[in-house]
């Protein structure tokens, strides 16, 4: 290209540039947008993004607002921390952002966008959630599964009085971090497919742990920042190698959950055969029922990758989710062990003593259940909730928001708002009790609207069966004394940085009780 051409092409360029200008600035003006920080060419805001996000958002939004806005590369994102504005997006406008954004993290780990938890708002996602709240999530669904949750934690506790008796009856040192990992994956894969993996065989136990990392790393990258997602033109490289590395992690997952379904499938039709035409019992795991609806009518809509996507979201969110919440929770009382005193009174008051404590006795301890209110307000399941996008203009708190705009909604500051929570980084469980209206504050740890999550009635039950056994059965002890370490990691969910470990040994009014 001559020369003068190129100055030419330039100089048009320029006044292009220069005569958009005041029209771009009186389109912003007519626009009443939330308040945002300096921006840089290009890059937006992304220079101000660090870890840990859910504190550098919170220090941003004290100087420019609890609704703010954000250019992150080509996205714009609305961080909240505003519960008048939280609400309003799941009520006034739950509609408008019920969708997801699309990256790449989600391409490849969900099945190209088509499990339940990032699938965008329609008639496929309608149907996801349906088949959530009917055969999965649905009362009946739950009961079934009541006693395998309580034979799991058995295990458990039998496995904590056996290691007690071998080292002579006295304190011992628990790796709570990892016993929590265990209990919750195998109270996963039983649910699921009737399969244990941890504390059997060794060899399935050495699977778990490889699944186990390949998730840990999954969530990982779901909850960086992929600036292949915020600036495009870097994927046309495979900028970091992440489409590559994305591509081998769900390949080994698909893997182990095929074989999960494959194996289901072939001891049914074995069952089958066997009983005539029935195979009863194996309907009683997840995989099982969903197979039968395979055999349905339905059989094109209940593909082999609809089940996987569905176990993936339980495996994968579920066991992050739950383990990490009990050694949060159990931190907390070992840092206040009055509290642990407290649940166990509650716990002998309303629990014949000849028994252990199961599910049917958690909705009488209302002390046990504030204390799991305040773990998730403390340390929410996620620091924010799953992104959402908007799929047309709207308003937000008198804030005009464009089509395509990801909501960012700050849980773990809301849960910390000293406008809102009296002592706001202490851990008191009192605050939640009845008719107690000086911390009415605002709570969302498993969202609200239409992708709440549907799980966090299992996973409180979970929890609150947990605690309270445990602290029936056993006393509990910090280690060496010391203050537990509360210091918190980064990633999708907030976990301890520090495994979590105690000292425990039987109680004399419980060491007659005979686990599994």
């Amino acid at each position: 290209m001559e020369p003068n051409l190129c100055c030419i092409i330039l100089v048009i360029i320029l006044a292009s540039l220069l005569a958009s200008k005041p029209f771009l600035l009186l389109r912003k003006q007519r626009q009443n947008r939330p308040p945002s920080p300096f921006s840089l060419p290009l890059i937006g805001h992304l220079h101000l993004v660090k870890e840990p996000m859910n504190r550098t958002l919170e220090a941003l939004s004290a100087k420019y607002g609890d609704i703010m806005q954000l250019q992150l590369g080509v996205r714009r994102v609305l961080v909240l921390t505003s519960p008048s504005a939280v609400e309003e997006c799941f009520t006034k406008n739950d509609i408008v952002f019920a969708n997801r954004p699309s990256t790449l993290s989600t391409k490849h780990f969900s099945y190209n966008n088509t499990t339940i938890s990032i699938a965008p708002y329609g008639e496929h996602w309608r149907n996801l959630r349906r088949i959530a709240a009917l055969e999965i999530f649905s009362p009946a669904r739950i009961a079934v599964f009541a006693k395998t949750r309580k034979r799991e934690l058995d295990l458990l506790l039998g496995e904590l009085q056996r290691d007690s008796k071998l080292g002579g009856g006295g304190w011992t040192r628990v790796d709570l971090k990892s016993k929590f990992i265990e209990l919750s994956f195998n109270v996963l894969s039983m649910t699921m497919a009737g399969k244990r993996y941890y504390g059997e065989n060794v060899g399935d136990t050495e699977e778990a742990r490889r699944v186990r990392f390949i998730m840990r790393e999954m969530l990982e990258h779901s909850g960086n920042t992929n600036l292949g997602d915020l600036l495009p033109f870097l994927q046309w490289v495979d900028f970091q190698g992440l489409e590559k590395r994305f591509a081998n992690l769900m390949g080994k997952l698909d893997r182990f959950l095929q074989d999960l379904v494959n194996e289901r499938r072939e001891m049914a039709s074995k069952e089958k055969e066997e009983c005539g035409g029935s195979h009863e019992s194996l309907e009683k795991t997840m995989i099982g029922h969903l197979l039968s609806l395979q055999e349905s009518d339905q059989a094109e809509y209940y593909t082999d990758e609809l089940i996987k996507g569905i176990i993936l979201v339980l495996l994968v969110a579920g066991t992050d989710t739950m383990s990490i919440s009990m050694e949060w929770a159990m931190a907390l009382l070992l840092n206040h062990p009055e509290s642990i005193k407290k649940i166990r009174s509650e716990i002998e008051a309303n629990v014949p003593k000849d028994r252990q404590l199961d599910e049917q006795d958690l909705p009488k301890l209302t002390y046990l259940q504030n204390v799991i209110t305040e773990t998730l307000r403390l340390y929410p399941p996620v620091p924010f909730l799953i992104p959402h996008e908007s799929s047309e203009d709207c308003v937000v708190g008198g804030y005009d928001i464009s089509k395509g705009t990801m909501l960012l909604v700050n849980l773990w500051a809301i849960h910390r708002d000293p406008r809102s929570w009296e002592d706001p980084t202490k851990f008191i469980p009192e605050r939640h009790e009845t008719g107690r209206k000086q911390d009415a504050g605002f709570m969302l740890p498993f969202g609200a609207g239409r992708r709440k999550c549907p799980g966090g009635g299992i996973a409180t039950r979970v929890l609150g069966l947990t605690l309270g056994a445990m602290i029936q059965a056993f006393e509990w002890e910090r280690v060496d004394g010391e203050p537990v370490d509360m210091t918190e990691g980064t990633g999708f969910s907030i976990p301890k940085v520090k495994a979590l470990e105690a000292v425990c040994k039987p109680r004399e009014a419980t060491m007659e009780y005979s686990f599994i």
